[in-house]
């Protein structure tokens, strides 16, 4: 369940403080390992998540934000996969229905990585499929939404394991999952990391399949689910 609050401040990386609805300024663990580029506002409203843990640290979660230009961005990047596990299960990616197992955290590639998704058992394809699933959140110009939103020399690495199985006539996706309600379209943010971009847009060259589904996000339901797909523009 999603709590409000108002966001007061970012720091650390990995903590955040704010304001309940009875007036008491709590500090919350932040789990995103971006910039939160154009998603922090100080004064905005946000919503938590409350663990009710007695042996954590900071129980409670920051779940969602309020962006600049009045959207909602869900910045909880752990949320990704289990959003992306969803609607797998539900058929709401088309283009990866029809297999009959589903790993996760699978160790594979020449770089030892660990694929967020590993399908099998399609019932006419008879190739694995490996899927990396990056979490979307910044927006710079209305409905354009970027990856990374600092440099990610791991994302670059992921982008390299995926063409490795692809070389070895596997089926490699890279997913997209925006948790963004402004964002219409993703792009690879050049202007922030442009090895990344280059690395992507060799990726596909070689047959890595890229593609993005977006998030409803509503909090007064604790509503977070994946429902359409975005265009890519690489």
């Amino acid at each position: 369940m999603f709590k409000p609050a108002v966001l007061l401040r970012r720091y650390k990386r990995f903590l955040a403080d704010i304001r309940l609805a009875d007036g008491r300024e709590i500090t919350v663990h932040c789990p995103n390992t971006g910039s939160m580029r154009n998603c922090v506002v100080a004064g905005s409203p946000c919503w938590y998540s409350d663990s009710e843990s007695k042996t954590r640290k900071y129980p409670q979660t920051l779940e969602l934000v309020t962006t600049p230009g009045g959207h909602l961005a869900g910045i909880n990047t752990a949320r990704a996969n289990e959003l992306v596990r969803q609607a797998l299960v539900d058929g709401v990616i088309t283009e990866l229905t029809g297999y009959g197992s589903c790993l996760r955290e699978q160790v594979y590639g020449c770089e030892r990585s660990r694929i967020d998704f590993l399908l099998r058992d399609h019932a006419q394809d008879g190739r694995d499929c490996y899927v990396e699933v990056k979490s979307v959140t910044l927006m710079e110009a209305e409905g354009e939404g970027y990856f990374p939103d600092a440099v990610s020399e791991r994302g670059s690495k992921h982008l390299r394991e995926l063409m490795g199985a692809v070389a070895q006539g596997q089926r490699a996706v890279l997913l997209f999952c925006v948790q963004h309600t402004g964002i219409r379209r993703v792009s690879p943010a050049d202007h922030i990391d442009a090895t990344y971009g280059k690395t992507l847009r060799e990726a596909q060259a070689a047959g890595v399949e890229v593609m993005a589904y977006g998030a409803v996000i509503d909090p007064e339901r604790s509503l977070l689910v994946l429902r359409q797909p975005v265009p890519v523009v690489v």
